[in-house]
């Protein structure tokens, strides 16, 4: 049986790609073929021959079987910026990611979608994350980082996505802010709330990057 996922944040800089790495080595881990896509993505440089998104490449190298760049990431633009400012007027062709997302979807059995910023975060002059996962047509993941002020932003994005229509099948507490206060209690008091959408795991605060040991700290799938 395919899945996939569409992994949004509580806001930009939250490690949403940390997330999709860890759940891309997680889902490896479990016999599964695993590929990952950022649909759109600002702050490029330019590397074979077009522009190319770090975050992006982190994904394309995490995935069990090969895809061309494009594939993963068929709009780049070069400002760190948000991308509706980024691509500077280009038209984001919303079939084209969808056709991408197709051809993924024919090879691997489950695929993360990173969104670019938080829910309603705009991707294009015209698009943006909430649009994109209902458009793709898959379930939420809601990164939350746990930090000072988590807990309004983690309800507020969790309400608009449950507005939106969009079924949100969890969160994951992300641990970014080594010095926050009281961060267990932060997460127990949003796990209690958001009581409909689980917390399928915590990750610990880490200097680095490390898909696989990301993976040990998920759960409920």
């Amino acid at each position: 049986m395919k899945s996939s996922y569409f992994i949004t944040g509580t806001d930009t800089g939250v490690g949403k790609t940390w997330v999709t790495l860890g759940l891309m080595a997680y889902f490896k881990q479990q016999g599964f073929n695993v590929a990952g896509m950022k649909p759109i993505a600002a702050g490029c440089e330019w590397r074979q021959g077009q522009w190319q998104n770090e975050d992006a490449i982190l994904i394309q190298q995490q995935a069990s079987i090969k895809l061309p760049y494009s594939v993963i990431n068929p709009y780049a633009f070069k400002q760190p910026v948000s991308p509706h400012l980024a691509c500077c007027g280009e038209n984001v062709e919303l079939s084209l990611i969808e056709e991408c997302f197709n051809s993924i979807q024919q090879q691997a059995d489950r695929i993360l979608v990173e969104g670019a910023g938080g829910w309603y975060s705009p991707l294009s002059e015209t698009l943006d994350n909430c649009q994109l996962a209902h458009a793709l047509g898959i379930p939420v993941i809601l990164v939350v980082a746990i930090r000072l002020g988590c807990i309004n932003q983690a309800l507020l994005s969790w309400r608009a996505i449950q507005s939106s229509g969009a079924e949100c099948i969890g969160w994951i507490a992300v641990l970014n802010d080594r010095e926050m206060q009281l961060a267990k209690e932060n997460i127990q008091y949003i796990q209690q709330t958001i009581k409909a959408s689980p917390l399928l795991g915590v990750i610990p605060y880490m200097e680095r990057i490390d898909a696989e040991k990301m993976a040990h700290y998920l759960k409920g799938f």
